[in-house]
């Protein structure tokens, strides 16, 4: 069974940046769209970010386009979000999670599988 872990959050101030690192083992993430969540207190989870399989093309949502970048290092079997310019409005437990053949899709219920999610902070 695929697992991941996330890493990387932690406590940082405004316009500074973080890097979150999805770690898989049991498959090659290779075959799977990997997708960045996100969830606020009191907010519904929120996909940010994913980069599909096979062309490894990447989406974001608005409020992120610009600031956070995807990539995937197939050697290290491990997905990255890049986070710049980070805003108090992205303090949240950020988790990674990985879907099978699916393409394009931020709707949690298509991820198969999560990791149990790092805490970002941004605050001053």
């Amino acid at each position: 069974q695929l697992q991941l872990v996330e890493s990387g959050g932690g406590l940082v101030q405004p316009g500074g940046s973080l890097r979150l690192s999805c770690a898989g083992s049991g498959f090659s993430l290779d075959y799977y769209t990997i997708g960045w969540f996100r969830q606020a207190p009191g907010k519904e989870r929120e996909g940010i970010a994913l980069i599909n399989s096979g062309d490894g093309s990447s989406y974001y949502i608005d409020s992120v386009r610009g600031r956070f970048t995807i990539s995937r290092d197939n050697a290290k079997n491990t997905v990255y979000l890049q986070m710049n310019n980070l805003k108090s409005s992205d303090t949240a437990v950020y988790y990674c999670a990985a879907g099978f053949a699916i393409q394009g899709t931020l709707v949690p219920a298509q991820y198969d599988d999560w990791g149990p999610g790092t805490q970002v902070t941004v605050s001053s």
